[in-house]
């Protein structure tokens, strides 16, 4: 025992939720617990090396005299009577420099060096630090002595790998501060560097390091008081995937799915979303996916090239849990994940988090609701399913924050449904909550499409609430022959199932010429080759020349007056706008296709 008085015993065992009897104080009164606050359990039981071990819990539920409490990790061994201690805290991770470049699990606790302390069969009930306390940051102070100063203020900042991390005012603190004392120097994150007053004349000391629960926005308390404003999303997150960055668009600060079978990509296309998308920071959530996905995460990111330079991993956190590991911890490493992504934001850093998959935590959350014997509903996940969905994705957005940075926080989930049925209710609850929706197909999988998302389900609320955006920057045309494009796609599918049935003979010349349009327009557009160092990133001016490009050839055919010539025509013309893809700008072979294209889109008398 860590010398915390104990508050309460265990009184019964169901899996990972554990009921406590609360003991009473001196005054006969019982010890107060609060929902969502930390204790431990310290069972009696000791292990081999006989360390007392002890397990984090989270509590559910309060009753008189009774709570029932969430355990993070196995709860083998517990047993009734064991002792609990109080932390009077909620469950909460630590913010500060450091966190970029570390592989967390789901209580933020460093992978890395607990492997490098016990080996890699992780032992239980370890209390480690999230962030380094020994680690020196150089300090540069941005505020001088008898500055007034607010939660969320930048106080300094440090160099973190290449950002410059704000080291700001707590946001749980209260009202206007003044600075009373501040130092400059090299200091670890549990150094004061700060002395701040308040209005009742307390002095608060100040770190590098604070402490927020994760199942609070960050930004809660200032968006209140007006010291943070949120803003409308105006602009598009661009991925260098033409098919999102065309035809379905995500905002910075917007929230996006990608719902799909086993086997459809969506580790690839996460993986090149995170490499390539214009963002600063990269938040990873890797909740109850196979071990075998996680692992190849965690060791291909380190390695992998960084287009702004670096590696990857240098503006990367990886928080992860497995599917073989504790539920609840599965259940809060979205929100551990979330919380750390909103830190940065409130700096005014661009941040992206992926969580794969929202469809493992909502399991972790029925699985608990069921231990708790709650109603349950559709398909026995718990009733409040849809809101925690949408509360999940409302804490991603634009924000300004309090020393006028813009900062953006854009949110995207995959979904795993089972066999592929989007009507199930975690991917209805989240195509209720988001703006993007991108719909992998197994079927354009297994025709080696990539990415394979398929066009004919997918949406993008975006395209037209950044309609501003792409006229001034693209193409004052943009929106509407993007429409057109997508007609020509779902008219084009039309002809391919009526073919399927008759045959080319059953169908018209007119029919068909617009089924080999949509052909064309998917092959050359919609696909792109992951393995080809030009065509796995197109920015977005080459997007714009090349659809540019691509909607002059279609719409400007020569006189094609049989089915095999306009087999001919677009084999030929498919072909060149593939090397085309496949060509770097600068080169000689650019210009060259380029103008053997415009020759064959050139109407003919």
């Amino acid at each position: 025992m860590n010398g915390t008085p104990v508050t309460a015993r265990v009184a019964g065992v169901r899996d990972d939720i554990i009921t406590l009897r609360l003991m009473k104080d001196e005054h006969g009164e019982y010890y107060p617990l609060i929902k969502n606050e930390v204790v431990y359990i310290c069972p009696e039981r000791r292990p081999s090396d006989q360390r007392q071990e002890r397990l984090q819990a989270e509590v559910l539920r309060v009753r008189h005299g009774e709570a029932d409490v969430q355990v993070f990790e196995n709860t083998r061994g517990v047993s009734i009577g064991d002792p609990v201690e109080q932390t009077e805290r909620l469950l909460s991770v630590a913010l500060g420099p450091g966190l970029l470049g570390q592989i967390y699990d789901g209580l933020q606790n460093p992978l890395e060096l607990i492997a490098a302390q016990h080996g890699f069969f992780l032992p239980r009930g370890l209390d480690v630090e999230g962030i380094d306390n020994q680690h020196l940051w150089a300090f540069q102070p941005t505020v001088k002595i008898g500055a007034r100063v607010r939660a969320g203020d930048p106080l300094g900042k440090v160099q973190e790998r290449r950002f410059t991390h704000k080291i700001m005012t707590p946001f749980k603190l209260r009202g206007e501060l003044e600075v009373t004392w501040i130092q400059e120097g090299s200091f670890t994150v549990t150094t004061p560097i700060v002395r701040l007053k308040d209005m009742h004349g307390e002095e608060h000391e100040i770190t590098m390091r604070q402490f927020w629960p994760v199942r609070v926005p960050v930004n809660r308390d200032l968006l209140r008081t007006g010291s943070s404003e949120r803003l409308y999303p105006d602009q598009p997150m661009l991925t260098t995937l033409r098919l999102i960055d065309t035809f379905f668009p995500v905002a910075k600060g917007g929230t996006a799915c990608i719902p799909g079978p086993f086997g459809a990509g969506k580790t690839v296309l996460q993986s090149l979303i995170s490499r390539y998308s214009d963002v600063d920071i990269v938040v990873i959530v890797a909740c109850g996916e196979r071990a075998g996905e996680v692992v190849e995460t965690i060791t291909e990111f380190p390695k992998t090239p960084d287009p702004k330079g670096g590696t990857l991993m240098d503006r990367t956190v990886i928080i992860c849990n497995t599917s073989s590991m504790p539920v609840a911890a599965r259940e809060a490493s979205i929100y551990t994940g979330i919380t750390i992504s909103e830190y940065y934001r409130q700096m005014g850093y661009n941040v992206l988090l992926i969580a794969d998959s929202t469809s493992r935590w909502a399991q972790a959350m029925r699985e608990t609701s069921g231990r708790l014997e709650e109603i349950p509903g559709e398909e026995a996940f718990p009733a409040y399913l849809d809101s925690a969905v949408r509360a999940l994705y409302e804490r991603a957005g634009l924000v300004r924050t309090n020393d006028g940075s813009v900062g953006s926080l854009t949110l995207i989930g995959t979904v795993s449904p089972a066999g592929g049925n989007f009507e199930e209710p975690v991917t209805q609850s989240t195509l209720r909550t988001v703006k993007t929706f991108l719909g992998l197909s197994a079927d354009r999988a297994y025709k080696r499409a990539y990415p394979a998302v398929d066009p004919l389900i997918s949406w993008s609320r975006y395209l037209s609430q950044l309609e501003n955006w792409f006229n001034t920057h693209l193409d004052p045309e943009w929106v509407p022959q993007v429409r057109d494009m997508l007609n020509l796609l779902r008219q084009g599918e039309e002809v391919q199932q009526m073919m399927q049935v008759t045959g080319e003979e059953g169908v018209t010349l007119t029919d068909y010429i617009l089924w080999q349009k949509s052909q064309c327009l998917d092959q050359v557009y919609l696909q792109q080759d992951a393995f080809d160092p030009v065509d796995i990133s197109t920015p977005i001016q080459r997007q714009r020349d090349l659809f540019r490009l691509l909607v002059r050839c279609l719409e400007g055919l020569p006189a094609l007056e049989t089915k095999e010539a306009v087999r001919r025509h677009f084999v030929h013309l498919t072909g060149l706008l593939r090397n085309l893809n496949y060509t770097r700008q600068d080169s000689p072979d650019y210009q060259r296709l380029w103008q053997e294209i415009e020759a064959l889109s050139a109407p003919h008398d």
